[in-house]
C-alpha cells in the first residue's frame, strides 16, 4: 500500500529530466509549430525465471499517470487523496531505467536488472529484442528493449531500486500475463505489452 499525501500541482520549473520548447517549420508549404520535450533514452528488460517459470516485473506509482485519472476541474488546489488514492497511478511495467551513463546499453540494462529486480546476471544472457520510439506526439527519446533469463541462484537481494526509490518487484507467470493483457483497460505502457508479446510468440 503507497500512503500518498500533500498532492498539488504547479507549473514546471527547471527540470534535469525534461526540457520543453516548440519547433517551427514549413512542412508542404504550411508554416506550422509543434511542442515537444527533450527527454532521455532508455532501456527496457523483460526478465523470465527459468527456475519457476515466471516472468518478473515491477510495480511502481507514476504521477503522470494518476494525474490523468483526476478529473481537471479537481486539480486545483490539495488533491483529496482518500477520494483519488496512489492505486490509481500504480503501474505494472518492465524493469527499466533511462540512459544518463556514459555505459553501453547492455551494461546500463544490467545495472537495472540488478537494482530494481535484484539479480545479478551476465551481460552475455541480456539479448536485445528491438530498439522504438517511445514516443511520437511530443518526446523524440528511443527506447531499447532486451530480454533476460534469469535463476533463483542470480538473486542477491529484494531489489526495489535504489535510493529513494518505491519499486515493488512481482512475479507473474504466463498465465496470469496472458489474462492480464487481455483486460480491457490495462495500466501498463505500450513497452510492456509489446514485449510481453513478443515473449508469448517467440519464446513458447
Amino acid at each position: 500500500m503507497n500512503k500518498l499525501c500533500d498532492v498539488f500541482f504547479q507549473p514546471m520549473k527547471d527540470s534535469i529530466y525534461i526540457k520543453p520548447f516548440t519547433m517551427y517549420f514549413t512542412l508542404n508549404g504550411i508554416k506550422r509549430n509543434w511542442d515537444l520535450m527533450e527527454v532521455h533514452d532508455s532501456v527496457s528488460i523483460l526478465i523470465y525465471n527459468v527456475t519457476r517459470k515466471v516472468l518478473i516485473f515491477v510495480k511502481q506509482f507514476r504521477p503522470a499517470v494518476y494525474y490523468g485519472k483526476i478529473p481537471s476541474q479537481e486539480r486545483a488546489g490539495n488533491v483529496d487523496v482518500q477520494k483519488y488514492p496512489a492505486e490509481l497511478g500504480v503501474t505494472i511495467e518492465l524493469c527499466a531505467g533511462i540512459v544518463d551513463k556514459d555505459l553501453p546499453l547492455v551494461e546500463i540494462a544490467r545495472e537495472e536488472v540488478l537494482e530494481e529486480c535484484g539479480y545479478d546476471v551476465p551481460i552475455s544472457s541480456l539479448k536485445k529484442i528491438a530498439s522504438y520510439q517511445s514516443g511520437v506526439g511530443a518526446t523524440s527519446s528511443k527506447q531499447i528493449a532486451f530480454y533476460c533469463e534469469v535463476t533463483d541462484d542470480m538473486k542477491i537481494h529484494e531489489g526495489g531500486g535504489v535510493d529513494d526509490e518505491s519499486i515493488e518487484v512481482i512475479e507473474m507467470t504466463v498465465d496470469q500475463v496472458m489474462d492480464y493483457v487481455s483486460k480491457e483497460h490495462i495500466l501498463s505502457p505500450p513497452s510492456f505489452l509489446f514485449c510481453v508479446q513478443w515473449f508469448l510468440r517467440s519464446k513458447l
